[in-house]
């Protein structure tokens, strides 16, 4: 594990790491991971790079078929079990043991208020990739993100299209959502439920969305707006990995062998043919080369995805020729970088015991029997995620409205779990005048998370070295249109924060300003639009960098069957091929884009056969 910062924060950490010990068998519990693969051979029909969310369903659809040779290379290791500790989210962020440990480049309008003004971007390096890290909430986005992605030229993506992949992996156990069988279905995979305990203050915060005139809705039926608790990927009180929810009932496959701790160097590419001829990857200190008979699926995410395909000779020709790569196929790779950022620290106090705070739960004998015994309790909520609401800023009461803002209600304050300040790389000096003054009261927090975000960065390559990781340009809220969208956020979330429900609980904002802000005057609008730029909170929904669109989009880099253009048996299949963000989280889109592609590419290979 790494360095946690102050001893009282190490000893919250060997507190979890313990719960964890106790409550999970990990020798019992993950003996049906997928063991490592002893034997490698000298070819496969298919090469899959990322055992992420994409790269386990991958895996699992195209082994199904027996004839089928698979290999899937992941960089990280296996999974244990302090992962599925739902409330544990925040812990796991903090190690490199399972985190590649990102930080974008500093910038001018983001992260201004972070240590050295780099934000933290935690991206999995273990079997499951980033889905072991995130906060488990479950959402499709709209239906106008894919009929956009299809309008632009993407035949096969509206979402009708697209509707029944995302039912094929779902298992609905949500009872009254289970009898939508238009948007919903069970038996798939992916267990879907609402986590078992939420605080009075998630009860208060939905209830208050319907006093300021929001519906309740199912955000993943007919349309998301409104307010709801949050569907989650979590089966019996833990968490639920891609690789626990695709790859462990599959475990046993003859056809399927899996690599971790292995990293992949290099794509090969014919130079003369343009053809995928394998892959170079390290293990062990090792260097190995493997042939894929058929295709090479490129399933590393919107970071990894992107410097993987420049190492190999596909990206901008100026940029490769500035690092001695040789060019194969001049494509805009790691262009179009997006991320949902959020205004961070919008802190509400109240006047009772009813908030998240993880001194309380690990030190409550209650609290630790309920989920050592029954999986239940405060140690069951996804990284403090309770509820979330998604709102149309400037057409608030349209059932119908496309939302650009989406609430994120946390149970507690950064206070309340002491790592917070080092998870989100808070500079001390604003945490100790904005919310160590805070540390012993109750608190809540709601993240006004911006949906479709106007600025755009890019990934490049740091040198030719595949050991070096990459240069991440965020470039967040280079757009005024971005800030002036979040700030239309906070307003509204104070409105609700006045309703009955939330007033119940003395509902107060925070109003220690920001040192860097204050001489806008607390609660202006640009005082919001200046603590946007400081406490820039990245939702970890990186996608984009690879494209998706037809050659004639000169900003694209694979089709609509997600092939890289101008070069044959590679695809890129994970959230990198978004064209633009989905309204909502990455996790579900991203598995759904896997189920459709390996259809595409079963459709491909058995016309052939």
């Amino acid at each position: 594990m790494g360095q946690y910062g102050p001893n009282e924060s190490q000893e919250q950490l060997r507190l979890f790491e313990g719960l964890g010990a106790v409550f999970l068998d990990g020798e019992r519990f993950y003996r049906s991971e997928p063991p490592e693969t002893r034997r490698i051979l000298s070819a496969y029909d298919f090469i899959i790079i990322g055992a992420g969310s994409a790269g386990c369903v991958m895996a699992s659809r195209l082994s199904e078929i027996p004839d089928w040779k698979v290999l899937l290379i992941e960089a990280g290791r296996n999974e244990n079990y302090l992962f599925d500790i739902p409330l544990a989210t925040s812990f796991l962020q903090l190690t490199d043991a399972i985190n590649w440990n990102y930080t974008p480049e500093p910038q001018a309008n983001g992260c201004l208020g972070m240590k050295g003004g780099r934000c933290a971007w935690p991206r999995g390096k273990v079997m499951g990739g980033s889905s072991v890290l995130h906060s488990m909430i479950h959402t499709r986005g709209d239906r106008r993100d894919y009929d956009a992605w299809a309008n632009a030229g993407n035949p096969g993506w509206t979402y009708q299209e697209l509707l029944p992949y995302f039912k094929k992996s779902e298992d609905m156990q949500i009872p009254e959502l289970q009898r939508d069988t238009k948007y919903h279905s069970v038996g798939g995979y992916f267990t879907i439920t609402y986590p078992v305990y939420h605080t009075k203050l998630a009860e208060a915060f939905v209830r208050g969305g319907k006093q300021a005139g929001f519906n309740i809705s199912d955000y993943n039926a007919e349309s998301i707006s409104g307010f709801s608790y949050i569907q989650a990927t979590i089966r019996n009180g833990t968490r639920l990995s891609a690789s626990r929810a695709f790859l462990h009932p599959v475990r046993n496959r003859p056809n399927l062998h899996v690599l971790k701790n292995t990293l992949v160097t290099k794509i090969i590419i014919d130079e003369e043919t343009k053809k995928v001829r394998g892959v170079e990857f390290v293990r062990n200190s090792q260097r190995f080369r493997v042939k894929a008979t058929r295709e090479v699926i490129l399933s590393a995410g919107a970071v990894n995805s992107p410097q993987l395909l420049m190492l190999s000779g596909v990206g901008p020709q100026d940029h490769l020729k500035e690092l001695g790569i040789p060019l194969l196929k001049d494509l805009p790779v790691g262009y179009n970088l997006q991320d949902h950022i959020a205004l961070g620290g919008l802190t509400f106090l109240v006047n009772s015991t009813v908030s998240i705070k993880m001194e309380r739960i690990l030190r409550s004998a209650k609290a630790l029997n309920d989920y050592a015994l029954y999986k239940r309790g405060p140690l069951a909520v996804p990284s403090g995620s309770e509820a979330i609401a998604f709102i149309d800023t400037k057409r608030p009461f349209d059932p119908d409205g496309y939302p650009d803002i989406e609430f994120l209600f946390i149970g507690g304050s950064y206070p309340s779990n002491p790592l917070h300040r080092y998870i989100f790389r808070i500079e001390d000096t604003l945490y100790n005048k904005v919310f160590l003054p805070i540390q012993n009261q109750d608190a809540f927090m709601v993240f006004p998370m911006l949906m479709r975000p106007k600025s755009t960065g890019r990934v490049m390559l740091r040198s030719a070295n595949p050991m070096a990781k990459p240069l991440l340009f965020a470039n967040y809220l280079t757009v005024q249109e971005d800030v002036d969208t979040l700030v239309r956020g906070v307003r509204w979330m104070q409105r609700v924060a006045e309703t009955p429900a939330m007033q119940k609980y003395g509902a107060k904002i925070h109003s220690i300003p920001i040192p860097q802000c204050e001489h806008f005057g607390f609660d202006t609008d640009n005082y919001w639009g200046c603590q946007a730029k400081h406490l820039t909170q990245t939702i970890y929904h990186l996608s984009g960098t690879c494209k998706m669109g037809p050659e004639s989009d000169p900003r694209s880099v694979v089709d609509a069957r997600l092939k890289v253009h101008g070069i044959k048996g590679l695809r890129v299949i994970d959230a990198s091929i978004m064209p633009d963000v989905v309204t909502g989280h990455t996790n579900t889109p991203t598995i759904m884009i896997a189920e459709k592609a390996s259809d595409l590419i079963k459709q491909d290979w058995m016309r052939l056969q």
